[in-house]
């Protein structure tokens, strides 16, 4: 009986990280502070003094970065902030740039 030898084969695979992209939140003179925070904390898991410094930038600055994130998750957080913004009557708006 014969033995066969055996061939081994190794293959490189690249694996490539997804594109993230970052969620912006933008002001507007209707949209309450609270209301902000609020989305902040439930929807884009921020801690609450997190949360208020970012308020606070998005206020003072016009917009600001809130996260950074796989395009599908950054389309649903985008998609839920403005669900819950449009059951309360708020403009409230955010875009998403890829990084």
């Amino acid at each position: 009986m014969s033995v066969q030898g055996q061939i081994k084969e190794h293959a490189k695979m690249k694996i490539k990280q997804p594109k993230h992209y970052r969620v912006i939140m933008h002001n507007d003179d209707f949209t309450s502070m609270e209301f902000v925070v609020e989305i902040l904390i439930q929807i884009f898991r921020k801690a609450p003094p997190e949360a208020e410094h970012l308020m606070m930038r998005v206020h003072q600055s016009g917009r600001a970065a809130v996260g950074s994130y796989p395009y599908d998750l950054a389309v649903s957080k985008v998609a839920a902030a403005a669900d819950r913004a449009k059951e309360e009557g708020f403009p409230f708006r955010m875009t998403i740039e890829e990084e």
